[in-house]
């Protein structure tokens, strides 16, 4: 059965992708939310070192190459049905995953949470 048992093998969406939810393994906070293809899943898995697919770029792209903040791969976690995986990473350089140079790319808070107000929801 695949929910609890026998190999990884992840389910790709429609465009080739898994979905990765990134924490620091050093007190479990949200760091970012990336994707992965078969080839960056593939490298991380054998380097250790997060890779990561940029939708935006169309490129494969390894975490921290040129801004020197690493991400050093400590344990992966795939969910029930094999679609998304956790990666508890060790960020390495000013350890921040974000290009803005925060350490999380979750820094913005949404307002209007159970507001009656639909304009405070959604953006025209």
């Amino acid at each position: 059965m695949l929910e609890q048992e026998g190999p990884f093998t992840p389910k790709f969406d429609e465009k080739g992708l898994v979905t990765s939810v990134v924490v620091d393994a050093n007190g479990g906070q949200i760091v970012m939310l990336a994707h992965m293809n078969a080839e960056a899943l593939a490298l991380t898995i054998e380097t250790g070192i997060a890779h990561y697919y940029s939708r935006s770029r169309q490129a494969l792209w390894k975490k921290g190459e040129t801004s020197g903040n690493m991400q050093y791969v400590k344990t992966m976690y795939t969910d029930c049905d094999q679609d998304a995986v956790i990666i508890e990473v060790e960020m390495t350089g000013d350890k921040v995953a974000c290009h803005t140079g925060r350490k999380s790319c979750f820094y913005r808070s949404v307002e209007g949470i159970g507001s009656d107000d639909p304009k405070l929801v959604y953006a025209e």
